[in-house]
């Protein structure tokens, strides 16, 4: 029988996914792999399977620019049900503590400012953070208490969007690293009521956007698939851009620094290269000098 990994082709670019509830990223990945026929995909950030909303996923040559990606800016869109916590943090977990309590939309007002700016936070746990070589969903499931330590995570905005009786709808934009769930624990411990996210949305995930998103069902349809592939530059819209012609191309190429001129030129910091509109190198600039760090294998 021929192995369908053999047949698959080399497909180079991004594509912003509408992830349904339901189904977990890595199983989302898949599915986009077969879609586009693809040898190579990955994501830039793990959603819940109950979370919905923006799932980037890079092919081929992209990913090299996932961990671009991934440092980029989050936002959420996210539900908290008072009343009860869950081992989980979310509506699919085990009840773990509740209350009769209810929070007064003043006093949830009140609260968020201690929520913004670099905090500590505890992550959850069930999470992917790994101890001792594993993860503490792992851990959880098997009955274990993981032993996590609290973690600084940078919270650029946390707003109250609307509230009931026995639920709030919050927006957050925060950055690397920062759980939601945590988030959704951490304001009904402090209220005094108990919370847990009962619904959850990413709508950015650095340079993407819940506007750039796109369902399984408009990529299953071939034109719409293609049309929702974008460049592989695309994951790099939040980093300088050097533009450079063939022959500087070609040098770094072969990993070798190139000397930049002109007033146009980034400060020391990350950027990547482009030729003809095709990345060529990412890297890093050092007194003056593009130093390649990935090389892309790109026509331009």
């Amino acid at each position: 029988m021929t192995d369908r990994a053999s047949t698959r082709t080399e497909v180079h670019g991004w594509v912003v996914l509408d992830k349904p509830a339901g189904m977990n990223s890595t199983k989302a990945v898949s599915r986009l792999k077969r879609i586009f026929n693809a040898k190579k995909a990955g994501h830039a950030g793990t959603l819940d399977p109950l979370a919905t909303g923006v799932l980037p996923v890079a092919f081929g040559e992209a990913t090299k620019t996932v961990p671009f990606v991934q440092d980029g800016k989050k936002a959420y869109r996210f539900s908290v049900r008072w009343g009860a916590e869950t081992d989980t943090d979310d509506a699919d977990g085990n009840v773990a503590a509740q209350s009769d309590a209810r929070p007064a939309e003043a006093e949830i007002r009140a609260l968020l400012p201690g929520f913004i700016g670099t905090v500590l936070q505890l992550p959850p746990s069930y999470s992917a953070i790994k101890i001792n070589g594993e993860r503490a969903y792992d851990l959880a499931r098997e009955g274990a208490a993981p032993v996590l330590s609290p973690r600084a995570v940078t919270i650029h905005a946390l707003d109250l969007i609307s509230t009931g009786q026995d639920e709030a709808v919050f927006e957050t934009r925060c950055g690397k690293g920062t759980y939601v769930r945590a988030i959704a624990r951490d304001l009904g411990r402090s209220l005094g009521c108990y919370g847990h996210i009962s619904a959850l949305r990413r709508t950015r995930v650095g340079p993407f956007y819940e506007m750039d998103a796109v369902t399984l069902a408009e990529l299953e349809d071939p034109v719409s698939s293609m049309e929702a592939l974008r460049r592989v530059e695309a994951g790099l819209m939040e980093v300088p851009r050097v533009v450079v012609d063939s022959s500087a191309a070609a040098k770094l190429r072969r990993g070798q620094p190139l000397l930049l001129r002109g007033r146009d030129a980034p400060f020391d910091g990350s950027a990547y290269a482009a030729c003809g509109g095709v990345v060529v190198a990412i890297g890093a600039v050092e007194k003056g000098e593009l130093i390649p760090g990935r090389v892309f294998n790109l026509p331009f």
